[in-house]
């Protein structure tokens, strides 16, 4: 017998046998024809058997006994498939153009189950997300879901090709911690040996910084973190993949955000390349490859602009809020025709303790970068004088003794270095044009959701 094939090699193959394994899709059970569509991670593909009836059994003299019998069991068979029931079709390769799928069949021969499904499938097209949730696994076997992983799988790898291509250095730091990596809200505990208590990692940042003391240079990282956030949003989840970046010898936050606005070029790129046909087709959606520079607005000239359009930000604390955020995008997008803007220039108020401050302005090197009208990272110059680092911390209400293993690291020599932190969800849910990051999540982890 033939080895398997993908469903995607079949057209490049010539007519003849061959073998498929997948997961049913459709049946249509016609009197005298059956059809099966069959999937499998590549595509699919159209399955056809003349079916053999019960009730009119051939009059043929010439025909053999067992195979009428083994014709009746395999229409029987087909006619018995549920939805998702995993098998192995060995059978006919024909090519023909008026198939629409694909423009290839395949006669069935033989059929072999590996595993049954259920008559009834839980889930539909119009079921509820938490109800699809459920079913994570029936969900993801959409075409459409697994592009989502697809496109995934391409922009990490143009990330990381772009990295490993200028000598960065790869790192998996801990996510148990003795203490907050920056605060003390939004913490997981985690019960640890000898009455110890453990924190589950908010985010890399004091072991990136620490692979600048070490020498490392440049380092990145692609890794879990952990937000004990109990929001409901379209954008939060309790557990995230974090994209992480640190360079050093470094003059300001521009140095980071040159380095971030390439890496995207680079990714949105590769996506477009080898995704974007179907992207179009499955989501309506055109990959647009962002034109460098981006475009850069202080924050203080952000929330002007956004007054200018009529909105008055709620927020407090001078930052802009979600609809703030979706404003500016707006004004740039016209003004720019640019998906990306950096806003820069935070005030310390609204900034982590160890981003570094402009003698002259006050304000912090730091920015933060929206795509679309949504945050989705911070990036900074970070301070690495430890003096300073200490009385930034005491400013934040932090005590530097409960800081101490990371106030050590600056105590020993720090290159000026920077960095930032990326969502990996939002960067898919808002290139594919999604509204929640559940939809791009693997397995979406929230504040009711653990399982499956």
């Amino acid at each position: 017998m033939s080895e398997r094939v993908l469903v995607n090699q079949l057209k490049s193959l010539p007519a003849g046998p061959v073998e498929v394994s997948g997961w049913v899709e459709t049946v249509r059970d016609q009197k005298k024809v059956q059809f099966v569509v069959l999937r499998d991670e590549t595509g699919a593909v159209q399955l056809v058997n003349p079916a053999t009836r019960p009730s009119a059994p051939s009059t043929d003299s010439g025909t053999d006994p067992e195979q009428d019998a083994a014709a009746l069991a395999l229409t029987e068979t087909i006619g018995g498939l549920a939805t998702g029931t995993f098998l192995t079709v060995r059978g006919e390769l024909k090519h023909d153009e008026r198939v629409k799928l694909g423009g290839v069949e395949i006669k069935v021969g033989e059929l072999v189950i590996a595993a049954a499904a259920n008559p009834e499938t839980p889930i539909a097209a119009d079921s509820s997300p938490d109800k699809r949730m459920d079913y994570r696994f029936i969900d993801l076997r959409q075409r459409r879901n697994n592009l989502i992983f697809r496109v995934q799988t391409t922009l990490e790898h143009a990330m990381r090709t772009y990295w490993v291509e200028r000598d960065y250095i790869e790192v998996h730091s801990p996510k148990l911690m003795a203490s907050p990596s920056e605060s003390n809200a939004e913490l997981f505990e985690v019960p640890y040996f000898e009455d110890k208590t453990a924190y589950l990692a908010q985010s890399p940042q004091f072991f990136k910084q620490m692979a600048q003391v070490a020498g490392f240079g440049k380092i990145f990282e692609i890794a879990p973190a952990f937000r004990a956030d109990p929001s409901f949003t379209s954008r939060h989840a309790t557990e995230f993949t974090s994209i992480d970046a640190e360079i050093s010898w470094i003059d300001s936050h521009e140095d980071v955000a040159r380095m971030q606005e390439e890496l995207l070029h680079t990714a949105f790129q590769a996506v477009a390349d080898k995704h974007g046909a179907e992207i179009q087709e499955l989501f309506g959606v055109e990959v647009q490859v962002p034109a460098l520079p981006f475009p850069r607005i202080p924050l203080a000239a952000a929330r002007e602009i956004v007054a200018a359009r009529g909105y008055d930000i709620p927020r407090t604390d001078g930052d802009l809020d979600p609809e703030g955020e979706r404003q500016i995008a707006a004004h740039v997008a016209e003004t720019f025709g640019h998906q990306f803007v950096f806003i820069t220039d935070y005030h310390p108020e609204i900034r982590a303790f160890y981003h570094m401050r402009d003698e002259e302005t006050g304000l912090t090197k730091s920015y933060d970068l929206l795509f679309n009208g949504v945050e989705i990272t911070t990036g900074a110059q970070r301070e690495h004088r430890v003096d300073v680092l200490i009385e930034q911390a005491k400013e934040k209400g932090l005590d530097p003794e409960h800081l101490d293993f990371y106030l050590d690291f600056f105590r020993f020599g720090a290159p000026p270095h920077g960095g930032f932190g990326m969502g990996l969800a939002r960067v898919l849910m808002l290139l594919l044009g999604e509204s929640s990051i559940r939809e791009v999540t693997y397995l979406f982890r929230g504040p009711t959701r653990l399982a499956p």
